[in-house]
């Protein structure tokens, strides 16, 4: 390559021109280095220029949407059957039949108390019954004989071998035994009564299980006393027996939603001991009060009971949680509910990854996803996270790509 070269003097002024030649070599390393400071340029400014927020994004498509409603406190299994039993009267325990997590059946005795003066009782009493019936007996028989003896005697007045005085001694005796026959027959029956008592007396001293069931709990041993609940002190029961083969969830509901609450409805059922797990029921029963825990906490009780008996045991007490289906819309477009801003409006990625400002009329809505009526079309992609200060309308963003972009199952 030639370039022109001009030199001047001092002094006698004059100027002349000269050309320097370059090699080829020398040319090649200045385009190289001139070409490596440009690309050391760009990449400063490159690394160094604002980036985009990073931004998590969610993809529209059609699915189910449900109105629900959702207790405010945990819920609690309950057995649909469960006595707390204690002997009707007080005394010392002298049998314990069952230990903690019998299973006993409709019937079975579960505990006695000492009751050797009404055993005793009963013995004497169905010795009377057995000197009565016997005395009824003779008596009875005296009575059929004296009234056949009084037939004989009216024929043969009727015939004239005997006078009519002895036919109405005859006729008095006959009355007299079947009254004595008659008295002895109430004496048995009264025997038989008392015999009814003291067997109601021994089975207050007897605990029986009304229903099949396993027993929770047994308080108490043998020799000690127990005594009935006085009114208005409880005292813990001789027997907890629970049915667990019929079990419920009873879960609070805050009463501003109680009116929406219907029975029939279907219900999800979930338990904090079977994570993952979503069991179906329906809603049995609504209580017809408000329970007031606090001032501010009012709640109405909701009782659900399972479609489908769980194939795992389940103990009553476990804490769970109910989630009524007041409606529910299926193959309808919708939007993860915390997209939607305060205003009603949601921020959707546009031309140029640039955000935009979206107004929507909405439908159905749940914690989870929220039915789009207008303003929005499957496929359109909507801002999830609205942390940061700088993400705002116009400003353009990138998806984070190390959680994915969430799109609606």
């Amino acid at each position: 390559m030639v370039f022109s070269m001009v030199e001047c003097y001092i002094g006698p002024v004059h100027c002349r021109f000269s050309l320097i030649m370059f090699k080829p070599k020398t040319w090649l390393r200045l385009v190289v280095i001139a070409l490596a400071v440009a690309a050391l340029a760009y990449a400063g400014w490159h690394f160094t220029r604002p980036q985009p927020p990073v931004v998590e994004l969610a993809t529209l498509a059609r699915g189910t949407v449900e109105s629900t409603v959702v207790n405010t406190r945990a819920g609690t299994i309950k057995a649909c059957r469960r006595a707390k039993l204690a002997p009707v009267s007080g005394g010392q325990i002298v049998k314990l039949w069952v230990k903690e997590g019998d299973r006993v059946k409709a019937g079975q005795p579960l505990l006695e108390l000492w009751n050797r003066d009404l055993a005793a009782q009963r013995e004497l009493a169905t010795r009377q019954l057995a000197t009565s019936e016997e005395r009824r007996r003779e008596a009875c028989i005296m009575a059929d004989n004296a009234r056949r003896d009084a037939d004989r005697t009216q024929q043969l007045a009727t015939r004239g071998f005997v006078s009519p005085q002895r036919t109405e001694d005859a006729r008095a005796e006959a009355r007299a035994r079947q009254a004595n026959c008659d008295a002895l027959t109430a004496d048995v029956k009264r025997a038989q009564a008392q015999i009814r008592v003291t067997l109601a007396g021994l089975e207050r001293t007897m605990l029986t299980a009304p229903f099949a069931g396993i027993v929770a709990r047994v308080t108490g041993e043998i020799g000690e006393v127990t005594t009935p609940s006085p009114p208005g002190i409880p005292t813990p029961p001789a027997v907890d027996l629970i049915d667990d083969t019929c079990l419920y969830v009873s879960a609070p509901m805050d009463e501003v939603d109680a009116p929406r609450l219907k029975a029939g409805q279907p219900a999800r059922i979930t338990l904090d001991a079977l994570p993952g797990q979503i069991f179906s029921g329906k809603v049995r029963r609504i209580a017809p009060y408000v329970t007031e825990v606090e001032k501010q906490a009012r709640t109405v009780d909701v009782e659900v009971d399972f479609d489908t008996p769980p194939k795992q045991i389940l103990l009553v007490g476990y804490s769970a949680d109910v989630e009524a289906i007041i409606e529910r819309r299926d193959d309808v477009l919708r939007v993860p509910t915390q997209a939607i801003q305060q205003d009603g409006t949601v921020l959707v990625l546009g031309k140029d990854d640039k955000l935009e400002t979206r107004s929507l009329k909405t439908g159905l809505a749940n914690w989870a996803f929220t039915e789009i009526t207008s303003g929005l079309n499957a496929g359109d992609r909507v801002l999830l996270s609205f942390d940061d200060e700088n993400v705002k309308p116009g400003v353009k963003v990138k998806a984070n790509t190390q959680k994915g972009i969430k799109a609606a199952p």
